[in-house]
């Protein structure tokens, strides 16, 4: 069977999802594809150290901006002791960790609703192999982030591991972590 191709499941919710608004979803989706383009936002200030602060609130996505948000979510990160941080939250790195193990879950058990299969549980371990020799500039042949991420996922499911990953693969940031990303990086000064 297809994966871009979802069934109607008997039941309305499955996995803790509304399939019904899923389905109609993907259907509006169909018929205007301008629908599919999100445009998601975050700001940061420096709090001192390697600490600072990320406020996440409005975004754009299905033709208009958004107003069902309620408020922002903000995120701190900082470094280690061992790399003269504060540890007041988790690094960078970590985060690309969290970001890559929810949209993998996420993504598993939304694809997995369209197509009507039940999900119980979804718990992953993930390490990233990372050599700061490349982020302190002491061997330019070294990249400056993960050399390899491993991800464990373990699901309590009656699909078998390998519809599981079929399904886990359209993760949006399994992509952009695991294929070369265009980033524009603009920077000023003010005094």
């Amino acid at each position: 069977m297809n994966v871009q191709t979802p069934i109607k499941p008997a039941a309305t919710t499955i996995n803790g999802v509304d399939v019904t608004a899923m389905l109609d979803t993907i259907e509006q989706v169909k018929a205007k594809p301008e629908l599919a383009a999100f445009q998601f936002r975050s700001r940061n200030v420096w709090l001192g150290g390697g600490h600072n602060r990320s406020t996440i609130g409005g975004f754009y996505g299905a033709g208009q901006e958004d107003t069902q948000r309620q408020g922002s979510f903000v995120l701190d990160a900082d470094e280690p002791a061992v790399l003269l941080g504060a540890d007041e939250a988790a690094n960078p790195v970590e985060f690309v960790l969290h970001a890559l193990a929810a949209c993998l879950t996420t993504t598993m058990v939304y694809h997995a609703a369209a197509r009507g299969i039940a999900i119980e549980a979804v718990s992953s371990r993930l390490e990233g192999d990372l050599d700061l020799r490349g982020f302190l500039g002491l061997a330019p042949e070294v990249r400056k982030g993960y050399r390899q991420v491993r991800v464990n996922m373990r699901v309590k499911s009656a699909a078998s591991a390998e519809t599981l990953a079929e399904l886990a693969r359209f993760s949006p940031v399994h992509e952009m972590v695991s294929r070369a990303l265009p980033v524009e990086v603009a920077i000023e000064t003010y005094a």
